[in-house]
């Protein structure tokens, strides 16, 4: 319906469009899975949903069920906090790969303890997507190139792969360093995700730093991207090796990473909380290498699914799926974008008819906009099936995650929409633990007390005309 609609309103447009969205060259169509031990399963100490889904989901693995330490990262600062910490104690490798990586003051920390590592000799392997991080400059990646730090775009939206795979993004945000430790989630390399950056305000989120062997999943997710996308290639290479030289002696020291990296207008910032501000006054001066961390890293049993339009099954909507169904006592859901198909909300739906709590936390004020009046029409069967809906008001929300009978838990990159099932590269990790489980649940219901609770009134009170115009965005959520 919806590009039947395009083709009649744009005939030749639409049709042009189609052609190109539809478009799989280049695309990778194999599943990352390998082998895996039919007897992994979970203690006996888990209860039996955690039992079901850990082996409904042991096909759908990149390498089955592992074992590891996880710790929960509540916002962008504490995030950068630790990714940079771990950085600089890289002896052998660092593997990034982002959607979107900003050359603001946060990227260019990051950027310049990337070419000063890489300059000490690590191998040091920089991937970035080709539209959502379509801004960042050349001259920084001229930059890491000429400190020997190997650099590709996945799909890059330039001639010929924009007449191909321009709608096939890479939404994945990992980190992995030395094979050992990684960092994945929601939070990506920008200003805007420490909560500092003017006219955005407050920023909530959620990522995940983990050690162990799980981190070989992530290598592996992150090498499978890697070889599909294009290297980044110097036209001409004029720079000769004394420049390379003065390169890398100025980078020893950037002048800026010993300032206050708090850009100008702190004095907006005062209506955040008391425990992010104090966070926030660690990144200041010389503090920002140093502070250690204030949370262990918990046990955990952990599955990393890859999403990848490439092949038939739908991977991440299969998982979300799986947890829905199989949920016995409480879902806890909190995703930034609410799209998402039917068979998403009947599993929802049916979970709250078999006895299971069900609460769903999104935002208030959604960007892009049409993608929050989508997701309105959602909201009144879900009311009427007995979901509790709340939205979040105290600023922007950009976490995804969901927790199942305070013991499962899924923390990644991917939406609850078609664009997250079908047309991207996503990343996800299921993790079994009561500790994590309790952790986020505990950050959830802080949440809940920022939040506004949506009523079926609320919903019957719309206008025709904003009806309407909520069904006509809905029209477009295949895209969205």
């Amino acid at each position: 319906m919806n590009w039947l609609t395009i083709g009649l309103v744009l005939p030749v447009i639409g049709f042009a469009l189609y052609l190109s969205t539809s478009h799989s060259m280049r695309m990778r169509r194999e599943r990352l899975t390998s082998p895996h031990n039919e007897s992994d399963t979970l203690p006996d100490s888990f209860s039996r949903s955690a039992s079901v889904i850990a082996h409904a989901l042991r096909h759908l693995t990149v390498h089955g069920l592992r074992t590891g330490r996880v710790q929960v990262l509540m916002n962008g600062m504490e995030t950068y906090e630790k990714l940079i910490e771990s950085l600089q104690n890289a002896q052998r490798t660092i593997n990034l790969e982002y959607f979107i990586y900003r050359d603001d003051q946060i990227g260019r920390r990051i950027t310049d303890l990337l070419i000063e590592r890489s300059t000490a000799g690590v191998r040091v392997r920089f991937l970035r997507d080709g539209w959502g991080s379509r801004n960042f400059p050349r001259r920084q990646i001229i930059r890491m190139m000429d400190a020997g730090i190997e650099c590709r775009t996945f799909f890059p939206v330039r001639f010929p792969w924009v007449l191909s795979n321009w709608n096939y993004r890479d939404h994945c945000k990992i980190v992995v360093i030395d094979g050992k430790e990684a960092f994945t989630g929601g939070i990506n390399v920008g200003d805007e995700y420490t909560g500092l950056k003017p006219n955005v305000g407050f920023w909530r989120d959620t990522h995940l730093r983990i050690a162990g062997e799980v981190a070989d999943d992530l290598q592996a997710v992150f090498d499978a991207h890697w070889n599909i996308a294009s290297p980044e290639r110097m036209k001409m290479r004029t720079r000769s090796n004394k420049k390379i030289e003065d390169t890398r002696k100025t980078i020893q020291r950037p002048s800026h990473i010993s300032q206050n990296i708090t850009p100008p207008g702190r004095s907006a910032l005062s209506g955040l909380s008391a425990e992010c501000g104090a966070e926030l006054g660690t990144m200041d001066g010389s503090d920002i290498d140093t502070v250690p961390s204030t949370k262990a890293l918990q046990k955990a049993y952990v599955q990393t699914l890859e999403g990848n339009p490439g092949i038939p099954t739908q991977v991440i909507r299969e998982a979300y799926f799986i947890c829905l169904t199989q949920a016995a006592k409480t879902i806890d859901i909190t995703t930034p974008y609410f799209v998402p198909d039917a068979d998403i909300i009947m599993a929802i739906k049916t979970a709250v008819a078999r006895g299971v709590r069900v609460r769903l936390l999104v935002p208030r004020h959604v960007v892009p906009k049409i993608v929050g009046l989508a997701s309105r029409t959602y909201y009144g069967e879900l009311l009427e099936a007995g979901v509790h809906i709340y939205q979040y008001d105290k600023g922007v929300l950009h976490a995804k995650l969901m927790i199942i009978d305070g013991e499962i838990a899924e923390v990644g990159a991917a939406n609850y929409d078609m664009r997250s099932f079908r047309l991207d590269y996503e990343v996800c990790e299921i993790l079994y633990s009561a500790d994590v489980a309790r952790e986020l649940t505990e950050q959830f219901e802080r949440d809940l007390t920022d939040s506004i609770p949506l009523r079926i009134e609320d919903m019957l009170r719309r206008s025709l005309s904003q009806r309407m115009i909520e069904q006509g965005a809905r029209l477009l959520s295949p895209l969205l």
